[in-house]
């Protein structure tokens, strides 16, 4: 199923693609690199959210204290 189901994800996506061109008469601007990785990064936090919750676990962000930070800072340099 690889192969057939790659080729009508692809289609399927360049049919998108020329249906908003269609539809705004031509004026598309593509997000950007960033953006689908900014967007990749929010899918696998979400999934690693769904799977803490599973476990019965909660995902708390971990905040740099000034020492950890500095450490980081000089070994960049």
């Amino acid at each position: 199923m690889g192969a057939p189901k790659a080729i009508t994800a692809t289609a399927h996506k360049l049919a998108r693609l020329f249906y908003q061109i269609w539809t705004t008469a031509g004026r598309y601007s593509d997000p950007g690199m960033d953006y689908y990785e900014q967007k990749y990064q929010q899918l696998i936090l979400k999934n690693l959210q769904k799977k803490a919750q599973a476990f019965g676990l909660q995902l708390v962000p971990k905040s740099q204290d000034k020492e950890e930070a500095s450490f980081y800072q000089t070994l960049s340099t």
